[in-house]
């Protein structure tokens, strides 16, 4: 079982989606922070595009130990997040501040007059410390174009120019770790 989580309007062939959001190919519509409807040691992948930011570091910590109570051992654990790193990078070579708001803060609607909020941003350090502290294990960036789910565009292949996937900067932080075998 392939797990796609905060999947929106996106779907991925062979993935069981679960949002808030009310589309068509949504299978459980229910918060990501809560998967007690899926067994422990099930899953086989989770992917986490643009969704872990919305928790703050310290809700942080249970949801990640809810994915990973699903996850099998050894299996894959696999998120794009804003990169604070390049977001920062670009910011000093001159990039106005509005292009990185909705990176940075985030906002996106869950109901009529509701809408949820970036809480945090990451570097490469830091969520490498966060996965190795949760006993994660094996962390390292991943490519979005070995991927089995490299033909769907979302934010794991946001580039700075837009859309510019041959010389563009890469603006989202890839990084997959697994769960201790």
């Amino acid at each position: 079982m392939k797990l796609h989580l905060g999947c929106g309007k996106r779907f991925i062939p062979g993935f069981v989606h679960i949002d808030l959001a009310k589309f068509d190919h949504i299978d459980y519509q229910a918060n990501i922070d809560d998967l007690s409807f899926i067994k422990n040691d099930s899953v086989d992948l989770i992917y986490a595009c643009q969704v872990l930011e919305y928790f703050d570091r310290e809700e942080m910590i249970n949801v990640l130990n809810e994915w990973k109570r699903v996850l099998k051992k050894g299996a894959t654990l696999r998120v794009s997040v804003p990169n604070f790193e390049i977001i920062t990078d670009l910011y000093k070579k001159g990039l106005e501040l509005d292009k990185f708001l909705g990176t940075l803060y985030g906002k996106w609607p869950i109901s009529e007059n509701k809408y949820v909020f970036h809480k945090t941003t990451f570097d490469y350090d830091s969520i490498t410390k966060l996965f190795t502290n949760l006993e994660f294990t094996n962390v390292r960036y991943w490519d979005w174009r070995k991927t089995e789910h490299a033909g769907i565009d979302d934010y794991s292949q946001a580039y700075y120019p837009h859309m510019d996937k041959e010389n563009g900067i890469l603006f989202n932080l890839n990084v997959e770790a697994d769960k201790k075998g």
